[in-house]
């Protein structure tokens, strides 16, 4: 009976202790002076790098020496990353891209698939159907930003360099043509036979489609050994397919597809006609053979009536 009453009893002080210790690796205490309390999913303040229960998490609650300084440092880097990607803004999608500015398109530009073209006369954005003053009807349209002007608008300036073009070409007319205009229908067809003898072009274009024309460049427009010529071109192309091929003929500069101004872009002039041809006209519509053609720079779109 004595010995099992002096029996030792088993070691709870130990393990209780050795729980204590397990639990306290797992949790932390809280950090605010009053506290200490044991947290096992602790708050981290990101001011002053505390740890925190959950009563004095917040920087009001435990009172934090460096209140607000997390805050104002995001501010700052949000700020940066704004003006960084503002700067840079990468790869163009539908969420920044922007539609084009001709009134019944519906065409999405400055994307992946369409690039947006911008006009200096009316400074709108258009897709490359649009991209020219004609297509988009740039004369009818007030520019953006823009201010009130007391000088000439661009009808007059047009107006006035169509008026000087039209003198030139009576003082030059004779010098622009390569022999005096027939009279009679028989000359007219052996002064045609004589130019298609001589004229050059593209071989591909079918002899039936073919358009032969006197080319020449206004000594303004062009200082190469070339400024005249006899070419035959197709009579299914635009006026503006025309003008390229012509100003390579001749060694002309074009900037007209780079979206220059009025001033340096070129044009061609119809000495028949007597006016300036758009550049969407089509060439078998506007020209015969014999015709003669001028290219020349800052005259101003064709005239509206």
């Amino acid at each position: 009976m004595a010995s099992s009453s002096t029996s030792p009893a088993p070691p709870e002080s130990q393990t209780f202790t050795t729980m204590d210790k397990d639990l306290e690796a797992i949790g932390a205490h809280c950090q605010y002076t009053y506290c200490n309390q044991l947290d096992f999913l602790p708050f981290r303040c990101e001011s002053c790098k505390g740890t925190y229960c959950l009563d004095h998490r917040t920087e009001t609650a435990h009172k934090c020496p460096r209140a607000g300084e997390w805050a104002a440092a995001r501010r700052k880097a949000t700020a940066l990353s704004s003006t960084t990607n503002s700067a840079n803004p990468g790869k163009p999608t539908l969420l920044t891209a922007s539609q084009c500015s001709h009134p019944s398109c519906k065409t999405y530009i400055n994307t992946l698939n369409s690039v947006g073209v911008g006009c200096p006369t009316c400074n709108r954005q258009y897709c490359l159907k649009h991209r020219l003053r004609e297509d988009h009807s740039c004369s009818t349209l007030i520019p953006i930003g823009a201010r009130p002007s007391t000088g000439p608008t661009q009808a007059e300036k047009a107006k006035a360099a169509l008026g000087r073009l039209r003198v030139w070409g009576k003082e030059k007319q004779a010098a622009v043509l390569p022999k005096p205009k027939p009279s009679t229908a028989a000359s007219r067809i052996i002064a045609v036979n004589g130019l298609k003898r001589t004229a050059k072009g593209d071989a591909k274009v079918p002899m039936d489609k073919r358009i032969y024309l006197y080319v020449e460049a206004e000594a303004n427009t062009t200082s190469s050994k070339l400024p005249k010529g006899e070419y035959w071109y197709s009579k299914d192309w635009s006026v503006g397919r025309l003008l390229d091929a012509a100003a390579k003929s001749l060694q002309v500069e074009n900037v007209n597809n780079r979206g220059g101004g009025e001033e340096e872009r070129l044009r061609v002039y119809h000495v028949e006609l007597g006016r300036v041809l758009e550049f969407g006209e089509k060439a078998g519509n506007v020209c015969i053979d014999g015709n003669t053609i001028v290219l020349l720079r800052g005259v101003g779109p064709a005239e509206t009536k």
